[in-house]
């Protein structure tokens, strides 16, 4: 695995296949697609320079000069070849000073990833608009969370930078939209919840035209379009010129004032308030990085987009009624998906805290966050660390930022032989047509061009090639059998200059008889897992009566027999590569995972689940399938152990990381020690030490996560060793024939153990 985690450091890239099957047969054969998880904002070695000017681009296809370009020194007016189109281009006025000795930062072999930065500012770039937040708080919840969740707010707003800008709205029954430059008194524009109000109307009834004439022909939106500075700056204010008018806001919030009766739901308008939102931040800053932070308690029940009836007699909408049509569920996933498309086009993201027991419609909500690339976070309450750190994460500076950025666009460019079907990742289609479209598409297809309103330094995308080759005599003779692909991500920093990064891939092909080693070769097993998974996520939402576990099993069968060496029909023979040899494991944990089983899970639970699946790297991805296990002992230093329900022992400790959650297991006799104090003693620091240690791995972990996963310290027995218990392997269960070794545990399940596993697979790949 070292040499793709070395190719991922130089090119923030992953690829399943790192040599290629060069035609349509081999490709299909090879049951897991043709990929690439790339991560546009990944941190580059310091050594990569940020070059000051615009990058060279080719005249025909609009692809950036790369190391793999051609380039000829010996002609008068020096020349580059595109190595995607074969397009000859000449070098502007400024390169002629190059030779063969004398190379620009954007040839130099080892640069294959750049960044440029663009030496005009962009036009939309305003003073801080790329930090503009819009805090939309939902106060149909009880005193004590809505005065925790006041505390937050008010401790956040100490950390934002003195340029950004902020703005605050607060819902119920009723939406309110709080004038923060009028200082004088508290004034606030209100609007009824069950009501849709349109742009115009919003414009009209808040008074942005009182002073002056409104423009008679197009759109208006933001200050180049007849909105003027002193209108927008009534809602929209440097967080040094209303921090006090804010906290006084917030700090006499109260909740929402309209009576519930006792056998009904709080009358909460979730869709309306966003809405105001998204048509707040359109007239006054669009085309910005702005974001629409949330702060949800509770279903919306109140207009467009409720999830759930007022009567408590109706429950919330489980997995089964989303897949039979719940009255609810597909009318709010129309209109978030219309405000979704709003929000794309205006360049805005939405950022969901999800802090309440019940569910609060992140199922519905998915399409915006995910659209407009926007982070969620869900919790059980505003007083859980989960939403406390993670609030605090999203706007600290230093070591622990998340590196925001905003208005980015996408877009590849890839030899001829190659065609993009899509990605499934946090991005919107911009619909732009080109040659390299397949007719397949999977997730956002049908284009090579993407909006990524929001994007951060772990935002990762699957991208999904089509290899359109035919067999032919000719293939094998080529003299060249590379396979270029190029991957430009157009975005605003947070000093407000637009950046463009470069990432130009090569990868070998190979065709005909004799290819299975070569492939095996480059298979990189722990980024066709991810792709797998996100694969089954996205089928399991969009295609109906979809078995994800006989999907899953046909292709690990097909891969097994395709690339395992073995005698026919005979499972004893069966060996697979050490290439491929964890594979199994993966689709093991896969199968068992919180992305496949929907059981004991809401639909905003598994929505949580594979939103964060399809925008994390791969190494966190891995974690989220397969969980890692650590031991800590006397007997040895801090070791990983098997993900088996027979790594549990009295005398030791476990610390399992599922990237949601991080479980310090104390075996039965350690806890005992600790019930009885011995670490407090001072003839036993080496036991103080012991209990220690895996807090302090655990702390390190959350420190650089986000969200920041939920902590749960547990003994073995205890009820909530579950945590633990539910990921591990069951290779000793309550109808074992073999009895637990002394100190370990059963796990009482039904679920088949990778060993059994193994032998069905060994069984089928063979036939």
């Amino acid at each position: 695995m070292a040499e793709f985690v070395d190719l991922e450091t130089q090119d923030c890239v992953r690829m399943p296949w790192n040599v290629i099957p060069g035609t349509k047969a081999d490709a299909a054969n090879c049951a897991i697609p043709i990929s690439a998880i790339y991560t546009p904002l990944k941190t580059l070695p310091e050594t990569t320079p940020l070059l000051p000017y615009s990058p060279l681009r080719c005249r025909s296809c609009r692809s950036v000069i790369s190391p793999f370009s051609i380039v000829d020194f010996s002609s008068v007016n020096k020349t580059w070849t595109c190595n995607f189109c074969l397009q000859r281009n000449h070098f502007p006025p400024n390169y002629q000073a190059i030779s063969d000795q004398n190379f620009p930062a954007e040839l130099f072999p080892q640069y294959t990833t750049i960044e440029y930065e663009m030496t005009t500012p962009s036009e939309n770039a305003q003073v801080g608009s790329s930090n503009v937040f819009l805090l939309v708080v939902d106060t149909c919840v009880i005193e004590e969370e809505l005065g925790l969740l006041k505390s937050s707010l008010l401790q956040v707003l100490g950390m934002l930078p003195e340029n950004c800008l902020i703005g605050l709205i607060t819902f119920g029954t009723y939406v309110h939209i709080h004038e923060l430059g009028y200082s004088q008194i508290p004034k606030v524009h209100v609007f009824k919840g069950n009501k849709a109000i349109t742009k115009d109307q919003l414009l009209e009834q808040m008074g942005f035209f009182a002073k002056r004439p409104r423009p008679a022909t197009g759109v208006v939106a933001g200050v180049r379009d007849g909105v003027s500075l002193e209108s927008i700056s009534r809602f929209l204010l440097p967080v040094s010129d209303c921090e006090f008018v804010l906290n006084s806001i917030l700090e006499e919030l109260q909740r929402d004032p309209w009576p519930t009766l006792p056998d009904q739901r709080a009358s909460r308008c979730t869709g309306t308030a966003l809405t105001l939102a998204a048509h707040l931040l359109g007239v006054c800053v669009p085309g910005t990085g702005a974001r629409i932070v949330a702060f949800l308690g509770g279903p919306s029940t109140e207009g467009e987009g409720a999830i759930a009836s007022k009567n408590l007699s109706e429950s919330i909408r489980s997995h089964k009624d989303v897949d039979k049509d719940s009255a609810y569920y597909h009318k709010a996933v129309k209109f978030y998906e219309a405000l979704s498309k709003q929000l794309v086009h205006q360049g805005h993201v939405l950022d969901i805290f999800a802090c309440a027991l019940d569910q609060v419609g992140v199922a519905e909500l998915k399409v915006v966050i995910e659209r407009t690339g926007g982070l969620i976070v869900l919790a059980e309450s505003y007083g859980h660390s989960v939403f406390k750190d993670s609030l605090k994460h999203l706007f600290s500076s230093g070591v622990e930022d998340l590196g925001l950025a905003s208005n980015g666009i996408f877009e590849i460019n890839c030899s001829k032989d190659v065609k993009i079907q899509g990605i499934i990742g946090p991005c919107a289609s911009l619909d732009k047509k080109g040659p390299s479209c397949s007719d397949t598409a999977i997730g956002q297809g049908n284009t090579t061009a993407w909006k990524l309103c929001g994007l951060d330094k772990t935002t990762s995308l699957c991208i999904i090639f089509d290899i359109v080759k035919k067999d032919s005599p000719e293939v094998i003779t080529q003299p060249v059998n590379q396979f270029f692909f190029q991957f430009l991500t157009y975005y605003q920093h947070r000093s407000g200059r637009m950046r463009l990064r470069a990432t130009t891939l090569s990868r070998r092909w190979v065709a005909g008889p004799g290819i299975k080693e070569d492939l095996i070769s480059g298979f990189d097993q722990e980024a066709a897992a991810v792709v797998m998974a996100r694969q089954v996520s996205f089928k399991m939402e969009t295609e109906a009566e979809f078995d994800p576990i006989r999907w899953l099993d046909k292709s690990l069968i097909h891969l097994c027999s395709q690339f395992g060496e073995y005698q026919k029909s005979t499972p004893s023979s069966f060996s697979l590569s050490t290439r491929l040899s964890i594979f199994p494991q993966f689709m093991f944990h896969l199968r068992r995972s919180q992305f496949v089983q929907v059981f004991n899970n809401s639909p905003d639970e598994t929505a949580y689940f594979r939103m964060m699946l399809n925008r994390e790297n791969v190494t966190e991805s891995v974690v989220m399938i397969q969980p890692s296990l650590v031991s800590y002992s006397f007997q040895s230093a801090p070791e990983p152990v098997l993900l088996d329900v027979a790594s549990i022992a009295a005398d030791r400790i476990l610390l399992l990381d599922s990237y949601f959650t991080i479980v310090i297991f104390h075996g039965s006799t350690i806890a005992q020690w600790r019930k009885e104090g011995y670490h407090e003693l001072p003839e036993h620091h080496a036991f103080t030490h012991l209990l220690k240690a895996p807090r302090d791995d655990a702390d390190a972990i959350i420190k650089e996560r986000f969200p920041v996963p939920r902590l749960v310290i547990c003994d073995q027995h205890g009820s909530q060793a579950r945590f633990l218990l539910v990921k591990l392997n069951p290779s000793a269960t309550y109808n074992s024939n073999t009895a637990a070794p002394p100190g370990s545990d059963i796990i009482f399940t039904d679920d088949v153990s990778f060993d059994v596993f193994l032998d069905h697979l060994q069984r089928l790949a063979v036939q």
